[in-house]
């Protein structure tokens, strides 16, 4: 081996080193796979500017939508892995799309996890005039009446689908699922009765319960959430232990970026996480704050995976 080949490769990492130490020496892009005013992008947004704030450079956020999110996941996955490039991550493209769908990138080998900033939860309404007072009232009408009531979501395959599923699945309701485009319109359908049920956002459903238009019969997550206060869990009211559920947002990074770049970061997020300013706003978006760092992220993104796929086999959902 050549003294010169020797000199070159050290100086390229001395270069890669002192690049690394210099972390950030100019704007960051931050890739919010969805358009603007979704929760991914709000969350997005939030977070860019308190990363801006205590990084010292721009983190500016682009939003590239389309494909349910598996667009612009593609893009951040397959982007330069040099700390420049973060993605808004989301349970929809990252989780699930790849359990239905071919999609071109391997979430697991080309993201690494960074942080979990929180999550969505979901609220069981129905129309005011249904025939159940509470949650168990509801879970008996239906298990009495196997197929006999439908349920809707925003689309085969959506989070609000496969979490409406897991929910049918833990009281063992038969209900058949009718989708939208879109979850207005799912809410809308259930508003007017003219189907009976759907699992949906916090930020969906709250106006609408606060009006009078729809009845709640409790919350997807098992502590319950800050967002819908006196709003029981499912899990307690309608008796149902193993139901937990709920879209997550995070941040990632591709594989392969430094290690030293994912710990500046990283601990950049956990001041972010940390900010009572930033906790409050992802509040009013909707988002109940869950903060995990990389490695908690990390296994919480592998249950998650197990966890929708066994929806996906038990309820054979397929997107056609």
């Amino acid at each position: 081996m050549s003294k010169w080949f020797v000199l070159v490769m050290a100086l390229l990492g001395a270069g890669a080193a002192q690049a690394q130490a210099d972390y950030p020496s100019r704007p960051i892009r931050i890739i919010i796979p969805w358009p603007p005013g979704q929760a991914t992008d709000l969350v997005g947004r939030v977070i860019a500017q308190r990363l801006a704030e205590l990084l010292g450079q721009p983190v500016i956020a682009d939003n590239r939508a389309g494909a349910g999110g598996t667009i612009g996941t593609d893009q951040a996955a397959k982007a330069a892995p040099d700390g420049y490039t973060v993605l808004a991550a989301s349970s929809g493209p990252v989780t699930i799309a790849p359990l239905l769908q071919r999609v071109p990138y391997d979430a697991e080998r080309q993201l690494t996890p960074v942080a979990l900033s929180g999550r969505s939860p979901y609220l069981l309404v129905t129309a005011p005039s249904f025939p159940a007072a509470n949650a168990r009232e509801f879970v008996a009408l239906l298990k009495a009446n196997p197929g006999k009531y439908t349920f809707s979501s925003s689309g085969t395959g959506a989070s609000a689908h496969l979490i409406t599923e897991w929910f049918n699945i833990n009281a063992g309701i038969q209900a058949v699922h009718v989708p939208f485009k879109g979850s207005a319109q799912a809410m809308t359908e259930v508003m007017n009765g003219q189907i009976a049920f759907t699992l949906e956002t916090a930020a969906a459903t709250l106006p609408h319960i606060k009006a009078g238009r729809l009845k709640t019969y409790g919350v997807s997550i098992a502590k319950g959430t800050a967002l819908a206060p006196g709003i029981p869990s499912l899990a307690s009211a309608a008796n149902l232990p193993a139901f937990d559920a709920a879209a997550w947002i995070g941040i990632m990074l591709p594989a392969g970026t430094p290690k030293p770049i994912v710990d500046r970061l990283a601990a950049a997020m956990d001041k972010v996480m940390q900010s009572p300013e930033a906790r409050e706003r992802l509040n009013v978006v909707g988002i109940e704050v869950d903060y995990r760092p990389a490695d908690e992220f990390g296994r919480y993104l592998a249950e998650q995976k197990a966890r929708f796929a066994d929806i996906i086999k038990r309820g054979n959902i397929k997107i056609e």
